[in-house]
């Protein structure tokens, strides 16, 4: 494609299908078809990290004995519902959701 540019200057375009920054890594295809992410993945992928917290344990601990549970697992639980929220509000949801780029790290709990 020629396109005049600045002072009559001809400058050439190309355009690469399928082609990625350098500093993007690379992802290998795992889906052949493009295959669009429900909310429920989003919120089946939240509910698996808060089940690695044992958020149920804490809070079943809690209404039996009255203590609450740990501030930084209470704000975890937070987190990760609000990051839920919020990817499950893109449009559209990224493929790669499930990465630990979009969700808040867990510290040792």
């Amino acid at each position: 494609m020629h396109v005049s540019g600045f002072q009559g200057i001809k400058v050439r375009f190309a355009v690469i299908e399928g082609s990625r920054e350098w500093t993007e890594p690379t992802r290998p295809a795992t889906r052949s078809a493009v295959v669009s992410i429900l909310v429920e993945d989003v919120e089946a992928e939240a509910r698996r990290r808060l089940r690695s917290c044992r958020l149920q344990e804490w809070r079943t601990r809690e209404f039996i004995t009255g203590r609450p549970m740990p501030d930084d697992v209470r704000h975890y639980a937070l987190q990760v519902e609000f990051a839920a929220q919020a990817i499950s509000r893109l449009s559209p949801i990224p493929e790669d959701f499930d990465s630990d780029v979009y969700w808040p790290r867990m510290l040792d709990l």
